[in-house]
């Protein structure tokens, strides 16, 4: 069995993560045995620049991933350019907890641009509708917003959404049509063959 140890910002990641993590392991690590450890949730402000913050959050996780599995870091980057904040990040985990297996992922800009991804996919699910044109996934800033024009009454809620959006969720349309979450993919890939070896 491998632990996965998420660290998340949002309480709507708390409760979908966890939800795609398994199906993700069922399409790209079926016979894998993967337990998701419940999210470990920061206030991303502070995880990053508060280094006692940091550290506590960090060693929680390494704790709870133990030698076999690996910790998964999860963050909006917002404005912010996820590549370079994720190598930053990892490098400074890295410095943290040596010798752990980590994947570093910072959605762009939001976690909601992986439903725009596959918004075609989600149209008519969970009172979602989508049958106009589609903007670049991880082109559009405030993907909140724009989820919300796609609900009845503005409607959309993360708590409240985001668990069953990712259930329902086509990954390989996702993968196709988003950056990060590919990048995603491609770590949890790497990572369990890593381990299985």
């Amino acid at each position: 069995m491998i632990n996965v140890v998420p660290i998340v910002e949002g309480d709507g990641e708390v409760k979908a993560l966890p939800v795609l993590l398994r199906r993700l392991n069922e399409w790209l690590s079926p016979a894998t045995w993967v337990n998701v450890v419940h999210p470990i949730r920061v206030r991303r402000d502070q995880f990053l620049n508060k280094e006692e913050e940091f550290l506590k959050k960090i060693r929680i996780a390494a704790r709870l991933c133990g030698e076999h599995g690996w910790i998964l870091i999860l963050l909006d980057a917002d404005d912010d350019c996820p590549r370079a904040m994720a190598q930053h990040l990892r490098e400074k985990v890295e410095a943290a907890i040596p010798g752990h297996h980590l994947s570093v992922v910072f959605a762009n800009h939001e976690y909601e641009a992986w439903f725009i991804a596959a918004a075609r996919s989600l149209n008519g699910r969970r009172g979602f509708v989508c049958d106009g044109p589609l903007p670049e996934a991880e082109g559009i800033r405030g993907a909140k917003e724009w989820m919300s024009k796609h609900f009845p009454k503005g409607a959309y809620h993360p708590v409240q959404h985001q668990p069953g959006l990712s259930a329902s969720m086509d990954l390989q349309q996702a993968y196709d049509n988003s950056r990060s979450f590919r990048k995603l993919c491609n770590d949890w890939r790497f990572l369990m063959a890593r381990m299985l070896n």
